[in-house]
């Protein structure tokens, strides 16, 4: 692996430049807004009405949304990919996008309101994780790891077949499109009642995770090793599933399932800091959280209609997750 640069200028670095996207994704758009309005609108100072409509009502939802499923995805992802010890691995290997995407097709196919929408999104990402985790935690005779990425798989697929029933079975002009835009991803109808909802519970996934992130390290260990430096491995394990399955479900449950984030993100963040997770959770937060606002900044801007994040994050993640791969040797 590449060696880890000088962190604190990094960590400087990273923040620095999820402000300035943050700037710049106030100011552009069909209604340009121009920075020293901006400026003057977060000193208090009068301003024009429009400026004010567009800033704090249309934008900020989607600004402060950008960077609370950013972090979240990326948080997960690197939770996962330790605790795994697979840099293949993201935020839905055990299924949680999956039951989120079947919930929320579940509201939709019965014409339930957006906030019931969301609601069965998060509880089937819940559902679907707890599920997984049940039968693989039950399976004898098997590296629990294993059995946990290989439950998830095959319960993901049948979420999967359930959601294409659906899809069949739905109205093709009405219900049929909206299925279709909210496995797509976006964060276009973002409003502040759904950040009110999301962001708790993201915080309260993120918060064990910050307090347990130096024993995390203990996870990439095998079992035996790990037990031997006195970690509980089945109950911290379960820890981090549970408060990476809870911010991977209150981010997709209000944005649908944006790919790549999760997966790419970590990877870049463990290219610069190295693999301890204490040093690596907070720098693949504020790099998720950057990335996926210059994509949303991008999608909303870069044509006359709105481009699916998930489009862009598969187009700039794939080269870049192989030139991350070509630079170093080992993943880890």
């Amino acid at each position: 692996m590449t060696r880890p640069l000088t962190r604190t200028p990094i960590y400087v670095a990273a923040g620095g430049a999820l402000v300035l996207l943050a700037l710049v994704a106030f100011s552009v758009g069909r209604f340009p807004v121009p920075l020293a309005d901006l400026f003057s609108l977060l000193v208090g100072k009068a301003t024009s009405p429009n400026v004010e409509t567009v800033v704090l009502q249309v934008r900020a939802p989607r600004v402060l949304a950008a960077i609370l499923v950013g972090a979240s995805l990326a948080a997960a992802g690197t939770a996962y990919q330790g605790m795994f010890r697979n840099p293949l691995v993201s935020p839905d290997i055990l299924g949680v996008s999956t039951g989120a995407a079947l919930g929320a097709v579940i509201g939709i196919f019965f014409s339930f309101n957006a906030l019931l929408i969301q609601a069965f999104a998060f509880a089937g990402g819940l559902a679907a994780v707890g599920l997984v985790y049940g039968v693989g935690s039950r399976l004898r005779g098997h590296d629990p790891l294993l059995g946990l990425v290989l439950t998830g798989v095959v319960i993901g697929t049948l979420l999967g077949s359930a959601i294409a029933l659906l899809k069949y079975l739905a109205d093709p002009y009405n219900q049929l499109p909206a299925i279709t835009y909210w496995l797509l991803g976006s964060l276009a109808a973002i409003a502040p009642r759904d950040l009110a909802v999301a962001a708790p519970l993201a915080l309260a996934g993120l918060a064990p995770m910050l307090l347990l992130r130096w024993r995390m390290n203990l996870l990439a260990l095998p079992d035996d090793e790990a037990r031997a430096l006195g970690a509980d491995t089945r109950k911290l394990r379960a820890i981090v599933v549970a408060a990476a399955t809870l911010m991977t479900a209150s981010a997709v449950a209000i944005s649908g399932i944006i790919g790549w984030v999760g997966l790419l993100v970590p990877h870049a963040a463990r290219l610069l800091v190295g693999p301890d997770v204490g040093r690596l959770l907070p720098l693949a937060m504020l790099l998720g959280a950057a990335f996926l606002l210059a994509v949303d900044t991008l999608c909303r801007t870069i044509a006359g209609i709105e481009v699916p994040p998930g489009v862009l994050t598969a187009l700039a993640g794939t080269p870049f997750f192989l030139w991350l791969f070509a630079r170093s040797r080992r993943p880890w």
